[in-house]
């Protein structure tokens, strides 16, 4: 028969079974310090417990510079642009742009047999897409039977561009360029002191007490 191991039972309960506690209870682990509390002053005289968590890491300083380089700090509107390319990135692609050019042509005429190329864009056709913009948005050219439609907001951009561009280009037109130019900005700020006169006459002839009423068939303003 094989030996009978003896052991022995300890218990471990704290208490008795009338609740108090055992002599001989084994001593209770020191709890973990609780976080310290303090009162803190929140508007006026209420208060509420904020836990003390001790020393708290100090937040790295902001570099000076980041809030010049946003957008809300920008001097100006240069510090937003991106980079230059450099003249050999420039090349590649004007070279890459000119090749696709050239095959999207080819396959055009491929499946238009007979069409010609599209011409080149020069100064002069720059200048002429601009002035018939321009002339479109003074109301110069409406459907059969509908009233001009004026869009004097876009008109005087479209004005501005071109003036824009007889700054830009002085001394680096030709003659016949800088005729073009000079003809296509002078009946272009005709026209528009024609159409803002005209609007001009239109919104005073509705006021109460005017005299006659606006003639039909004059240019009317987009809004």
């Amino acid at each position: 028969m094989a030996d009978i191991k003896e052991f022995v039972v300890n218990d471990r309960r704290k208490f008795t079974a009338e609740g108090d506690v055992r002599p001989d209870a084994p001593p209770s682990e020191p709890k973990p310090p609780r976080p310290e509390t303090i009162m803190r002053p929140e508007d006026g005289d209420s208060a509420r417990l904020v836990e003390h968590k001790g020393p708290q890491p100090v937040p790295a300083p902001v570099a000076e510079h980041a809030s010049s380089a946003s957008p809300e700090h920008a001097e100006n509107e240069d510090d937003l642009m991106p980079p230059a390319p450099t003249a050999e990135q420039a090349e590649q692609a004007k070279r890459a742009y000119d090749a696709t050019v050239d095959r999207l042509d080819t396959a055009i005429r491929a499946t238009n047999p007979g069409m010609e190329r599209p011409p080149d864009i020069t100064f002069e056709r720059v200048i002429q897409s601009l002035y018939m913009q321009a002339m479109l948005q003074l109301g110069g050219a409406a459907a059969p039977n509908q009233q001009p439609q004026v869009d004097i907001l876009g008109a005087r951009q479209t004005i501005d561009m071109v003036g824009i561009l007889a700054a830009k280009t002085e001394g680096n037109r030709t003659e016949a360029e800088s005729k073009l130019l000079d003809a296509a900005l002078f009946e272009l700020r005709l026209g528009f002191l024609d159409v803002t006169q005209a609007l001009s006459r239109q919104a005073a002839s509705r006021q109460p007490g005017a005299g006659l009423p606006p003639q039909p068939g004059g240019p009317s303003i987009v809004r």
